[in-house]
């Protein structure tokens, strides 16, 4: 199994910054995995923010967020992190961990999430 721990989530102002780390545990976790995060506000559906692949060299983000966020892995750390600056009150969202065995997060069916952290920007 795996586990995926988010962290870092809290209350801003817009223009300020977060920086969320998620941890990964388990026998099974392998640093090949792709990471990312996704998020989902109130009446929304989920959306992919940002993903990145396992050697760390190909980030890629959704269209809201691209230039203000900014994705990164630590393998030995077996952690990834999501800056994120910037940030606006349509970023208000839960914010959840996701880890894949494909080179790219997929769509749909993603191997393990984590349990969420909220992220909330006032205007």
């Amino acid at each position: 199994q795996v586990q995926l721990v988010e962290s870092g989530g809290g209350l801003v102002q817009a223009g300020g910054s977060l920086r969320l780390s998620c941890v990964a545990s388990g026998r099974t976790f392998s640093s090949y995995y792709s990471m990312g995060w996704f998020r989902q506000a109130p009446g929304k559906e989920r959306e992919l923010v940002a993903g990145i692949d396992w050697t760390g060299a190909i980030p890629y983000y959704g269209n809201s967020v691209k230039g203000r966020f900014a994705i990164s892995r630590d393998n030995a750390k077996r952690t990834v992190y999501l800056q994120m600056n910037s940030l606006k009150p349509e970023d208000t969202a839960v914010y959840y961990c996701a880890a894949d065995r494909q080179t790219v997060l997929p769509d749909k069916g993603i191997d393990y999430w984590g349990q969420g952290t909220q992220v909330t920007v006032s205007s």
